[in-house]
């Protein structure tokens, strides 16, 4: 019999068919400014900012001004959060397994200040010093699928939903926030969508694209232009129609003029002539 890696056991002990209501979206921004914004903080900062960072932010941003996204579904009843915390997933061993990263009030937080936390807490994890997430992974190794299934309901009921904190299976109160965000693009992948993981219960899945250029047109005109696609999975017990446009809008907003994330005297800063990398 194959071995399964810790990955691929978790989801078979997590999903079965679907029955909730979901909401699938994608949005298609122009990543020409942010392309220079990002070029431009490295060089500022030092610090190895990514389309991943900025996407990061531009949620928070979207879910500090759609509250009905931040929180979660306790009982039937409906919580929010005091926080705007997101959770990065993290790819493990080749690919072959995946990790979070959990961001406390991201929204609160620059990109750099975003960018180095994340990159200390992917190092923690790749590296086997992240002790909570060698617990939970020891757990899943020792237990078999079938009794996995209810270990994985309960704990998901009992973290992401009351808040309690599970010490020996190294699990926190709320462990993914109200999203989770993985990126893609760094695989080549242009658009997906991220199926619901069940003992997450967050509201919010976001995916990051790859950035391609693509033929438009401007001003009467065929032009290049560098084009991200994001897709959200979404719990529609969450959001309607309105809240959805605030995310979207939110998130469009910050990644076509990045620069007002420094604030009203930086927002709308000029196109320099030079392009931008990638």
């Amino acid at each position: 019999m194959a071995k399964m890696s810790i990955r691929r056991k978790l989801a078979i002990a997590s999903w079965s068919e679907p029955s909730e209501g979901n909401i699938y979206g994608k949005l298609t921004v122009d990543m020409t400014r942010s392309l220079r914004y990002l070029e431009e903080l490295r060089g500022r900062s030092g610090e190895k900012v990514t389309v991943t960072h900025l996407v990061g932010k531009a949620i928070a941003e979207a879910l500090r001004r759609a509250p009905t996204l931040n929180g979660r579904v306790r009982l039937g009843e409906y919580i929010p959060f005091d926080t705007v915390d997101i959770a990065f997933l993290v790819a493990l061993e080749g690919g072959n397994d995946l990790a979070k990263a959990k961001v406390c009030d991201v929204d609160k937080k620059s990109i750099v200040e975003l960018a180095h936390e994340l990159a200390e807490r992917t190092s923690r994890l790749r590296g086997g010093g992240d002790n909570d997430f060698e617990k939970s992974k020891g757990a899943v190794k020792a237990l078999p699928t079938w009794i996995l299934r209810p270990v994985v309901a309960a704990t998901g009921f009992l973290a992401s939903s009351i808040g309690v904190t599970l010490k020996p299976l190294g699990i926190q109160p709320f462990p993914f926030g109200s999203c989770i965000i993985t990126n893609v693009g760094m695989f080549g992948v242009d658009e997906a969508f991220v199926p619901p993981t069940p003992f997450a219960r967050v509201p919010l899945y976001v995916l990051i694209g790859a950035v391609r250029e693509h033929a438009v047109v401007k001003d009467g005109q065929i032009v290049a232009q560098k084009q991200l696609t994001i897709t959200a999975t979404i719990d529609h017990r969450f959001i309607d129609g309105a809240q959805l446009a605030v995310l979207a809008k939110t998130v469009r907003s910050v990644l076509e003029d990045p620069w007002q994330l420094d604030g009203p005297s930086q927002a709308a800063a000029p196109d320099a002539t030079a392009q931008p990398k990638s």
